[in-house]
C-alpha cells in the first residue's frame, strides 16, 4: 500500500512576515517525517510531498499527490492553517474522488468531529504515532475493516460520522525500560523518514550564516499550565523522554546520511526540563565526535551557569525563552510562573558563554494596554544580552484557557473573529482587549518591531 503525506506552503499566508520567514528559514514537516517511518516499519510504502520546501501552490500540490497515485493521503492540521489543509483535500477529491483522506494533529485533535469536513474520510484524535500502525493494519485488509478498534478515530459509516473512542497516546503504547530504571516512551519511535525529504531544502539562519539544518526531539511536554496552551486538550503537561542514547544514535545517523547539514533545532518544550539529560546527550555527542552547532527553548529560571557551559562546549549557539511580558499583573493572570529576574540572569548567562538570546514576547495577553506593551518592549531593547527577540499577537487558540476568556469577554478581551485563518501571530488580531482594538495591536507589534531592532547591537545579529 501507497501512503502519500503532504504539507501545505504557508509562509504565503503571512505575507511580508511569510516573506522574511521564508528567506530567514525552511522547516522540515518532522511531524510527517516520524508518521512516514511508521509507515515503512509496518510495511507501506510512503511519499512525503513538501509544499513549502517544492514552492508548490495548492493546485499543483494536489495534481503531484493525485499522479503519484496514492492508497491513502495523510495531513496534518494546525488550527491557523486548518484552512490550508482542508483546502488540499477539497483539489485532490477534485481530481479523484476515490482517493482516501487522512488527517491529523492539534487542531482535530481540540475540535474533533466540528473539524471532520467531508473532504476528510479519517481524522485521528490525539498522537497519531500511537494508532497509524494499528489504523494502518486494519485500512489494507481485503476484507472486512475493523477500524473501530484504534483508538481516537473519526470515520463515516452509512453517511454517518462515527467515534471509535477515546484517543491513544505514546506514553501508553510504547513505554520501554532500561537497566536503569528510567521510562523512555519514545524510544518505541523510529527515526523520522528524513530520507523520504528534499533535505537540502532546509536552511535557518543563525549567528554561522544560514545552516542547513533539521530538528530533532528528545522530550515531550511541559509541566506549566499557561494560559495560551491547550495543555488539558493536548495533554501537553505530560512529560516523556527518550533516552539520550537513542537522541545520539539519531544524530550519528543524521551525520552519517547528511554530511552538509550542521545545525540541529531541538524541538523539546523545555531542553533543560532534567539538566542531567541534556547533560548526558552533550556528553554522548562529545564521546561520538559530533559537530553540530545546537539550538532550542527553556524556562529562564531552569538554566544554570554551570549548565550553559555543558551546553556551549558541545556547540549550543542559540537559546530561546518566553518572556511573554514584564507587567506582574499579567504574568500572573497568564500563569507565567517564572520570576522577571530570572530572565535578566538567563539571559547575562547567555551573553558570558557567547551563546546568542532569544526572547519571544506577546502583546494583547489580558489586562493589555498600550503602556504595558511599550514597557516590555523598553525592557527589551534595552537590554545587551538579548540579541534577538520575537514579538507576536496573542491569539486564542481553540482549547485554550485564553480563548475561554476571550469568547466570554474576560479581563477586558473580545473575540472577534471565529475565522481561524486569521489566527496568525503576526500582522493580524482576532481580540481586542481592553482600548486596544485588533488594528492597535498590529501596529503597536510593528512599532515594536522597529524599536526593538532599532538597537545598533542587534544589526550584525540579525
Amino acid at each position: 500500500m501507497k501512503v502519500v503525506f503532504a504539507y501545505p506552503s504557508w509562509t504565503g499566508e503571512y505575507g511580508l512576515f511569510g516573506h522574511f520567514a521564508k528567506r530567514n528559514s525552511t522547516w522540515p514537516p518532522l511531524n510527517l517525517a516520524l508518521l512516514a517511518a511508521i509507515t515503512e516499519q509496518a510495511g507501506h510504502e510512503a511519499v512525503i510531498i513538501d509544499g513549502e520546501a517544492e514552492r508548490l501552490k495548492k493546485e499543483k500540490l494536489a495534481k503531484k499527490v493525485v499522479e503519484s497515485k496514492p492508497d491513502l493521503v495523510g495531513l496534518t492540521c494546525y488550527s491557523p492553517f486548518f484552512h490550508l489543509s482542508a483546502d488540499i483535500a477539497e483539489e485532490i477529491k477534485k481530481l479523484d474522488p476515490s482517493i482516501q483522506i487522512m488527517v491529523g494533529g492539534p487542531h482535530i485533535t481540540i475540535q474533533k468531529e466540528k473539524a471532520f469536513l467531508p473532504q476528510f474520510d479519517y481524522a485521528f484524535v490525539g498522537e497519531a504515532e500511537a494508532s497509524l500502525a494499528s489504523f494502518l493494519v486494519e485500512y489494507s485488509r481485503n476484507g472486512e475493516r475493523n477500524i473501530d478498534t484504534v483508538g481516537g478515530l473519526f470515520f463515516r459509516r452509512g453517511g454517518a460520522t462515527c467515534s471509535s473512542g477515546d484517543p491513544k497516546w505514546v506514553a501508553d503504547t510504547t513505554m520501554q525500560k532500561t537497566d536503569l530504571g528510567k521510562h523512555y516512551p519514545l524510544d518505541g519511535l523510529p527515526f523520522p523518514a528524513r530520507h523520504l525529504l528534499p533535505m537540502k531544502k532546509y536552511r535557518l539562519g543563525t549567528s554561522h550564516g544560514r545552516s542547513h539544518f533539521t530538528s530533532i526531539q528528545t522530550a515531550r511536554g511541559c509541566p506549566w499550565t499557561c494560559i495560551f496552551c491547550a495543555s488539558e486538550e493536548l495533554k501537553t503537561t505530560r512529560y516523556v523522554m527518550r533516552s539520550p542514547k537513542m537522541v545520539v544514535a539519531e544524530m550519528c545517523d543524521i551525520a552519517l546520511k547528511y554530511p552538509y547539514v550542521s545545525h540541529l533545532y531541538n524541538a523539546d518544550d523545555v531542553m533543560t526540563f532534567w539538566p542531567e539529560h541534556i547533560t548526558e546527550i552533550c556528553d554522548r555527542m562529545d564521546a561520538e565526535g559530533l559537530k553540530f552547532t545546537f539550538e532550542g527553548s527553556t524556562r529562564a529560571n531552569l538554566l544554570t551557569d554551570k549548565l550553559m557551559a555543558r551546553m556551549a562546549k558541545s556547540g549550543l549557539i542559540r537559546l530561546s525563552f518566553g518572556l511573554e511580558t514584564v507587567d506582574p499583573v499579567m504574568r500572573v493572570t497568564m500563569q507565567k510562573k517564572v520570576p522577571l529576574d530570572a530572565y535578566a540572569k538567563a539571559n547575562k548567562i547567555c551573553r558570558e558563554h557567547g551563546v546568542e538570546a532569544m526572547n519571544s514576547l506577546m502583546i494583547g495577553l489580558p489586562g493589555e494596554t498600550t503602556e504595558t506593551i511599550r514597557s516590555t518592549i523598553d525592557w527589551v531593547r534595552e537590554s545587551r544580552d538579548i540579541l534577538q527577540a520575537n514579538l507576536a499577537i496573542a491569539i486564542p487558540y481553540p482549547g485554550t484557557e485564553f480563548h475561554e476568556m476571550a469568547i466570554n469577554g474576560m479581563h477586558g478581551m473580545e473575540l472577534v473573529s471565529k475565522d481561524f485563518s486569521k489566527y496568525m501571530r503576526y500582522g493580524s488580531a482576532v481580540t481586542k482587549v481592553g482600548e486596544l482594538t485588533s488594528q492597535d495591536l498590529v501596529d503597536l507589534q510593528n512599532e515594536g518591531f522597529v524599536r526593538i531592532y532599532s538597537a545598533p547591537w542587534r544589526w550584525m545579529p540579525v
